[in-house]
């Protein structure tokens, strides 16, 4: 049941990051900061208790909670919210290509994409980016949480494995998974990008223009 729950939960807020990451950035973004929220909830209580993912009552209830203060925080400020998505893209990004490479080291998979996701986030605030880039990245991240979405409904993943290679294994041994992210990707970059009016546009002025705030005004 729960990999039902997971698996439609993630396809449709994937799918909603891949196709109108940037269009709805003020709606997106925090929705997007709330599902990571639950997962990052969740697999501190999996890690600390040394349970799988998601098989006890305490990580929904700490995935719930993480939740709704990463939604909640996400909808506030620009600088938070760019920080949560671009660190939690980064990640996506970074532990789907060691997945990719065949990695099955469960702690260089987490380093990289931690790694990662501190680059991201520190060239998010550092930086004003532009929105080609934040359309770029959203469609990669919002289609690797569709697959995941799509394999966990099939039965080809489960919750239960994101903390083995099994996971690894189960990807490794299908390739046609990676057909559907690549598709996925590119379908997510062509309709983003067919309306937006202005690519150059960074991140940071899009996000004033949807009345969002922001810690630090631009000059």
């Amino acid at each position: 049941m729960q990999d039902i729950v997971v698996g439609v939960l993630a396809i449709a807020v994937g799918a909603l990051f891949c196709f109108r990451g940037y269009l709805a950035m003020r709606v997106i973004i925090p929705i997007w900061g709330a599902f990571v929220g639950f997962f990052v909830g969740a697999a501190l209580v999996a890690a600390l208790t040394d349970a799988s993912f998601l098989t006890n009552l305490l990580g929904w209830i700490v995935g719930l909670l993480v939740a709704v203060l990463f939604g909640a925080i996400a909808y506030l400020y620009y600088e938070v919210s760019v920080m949560i998505v671009m660190a939690s893209v980064g990640f996506t990004l970074g532990t789907t290509a060691m997945v990719a490479l065949d990695v099955t080291w469960n702690w260089l998979i987490i380093l990289v994409g931690v790694g990662v996701a501190v680059a991201l986030a520190f060239l998010a605030i550092a930086a004003d980016i532009p929105t080609v880039l934040l359309v770029v990245l959203t469609a990669l991240a919002g289609s690797s949480v569709v697959v995941l979405g799509i394999m966990l409904l099939v039965g080809t993943a489960e919750t239960a494995e994101f903390r083995t290679e099994i996971f690894v294994q189960e990807i490794d041994d299908q390739w046609w998974w990676y057909v559907i992210y690549a598709v996925l990707a590119l379908a997510g970059i062509i309709a983003q990008i067919r309306m937006v009016e202005n690519l150059r546009t960074s991140i940071r002025a899009s996000w004033a223009e949807a009345g969002g705030k922001q810690i630090r005004k631009t000059p």
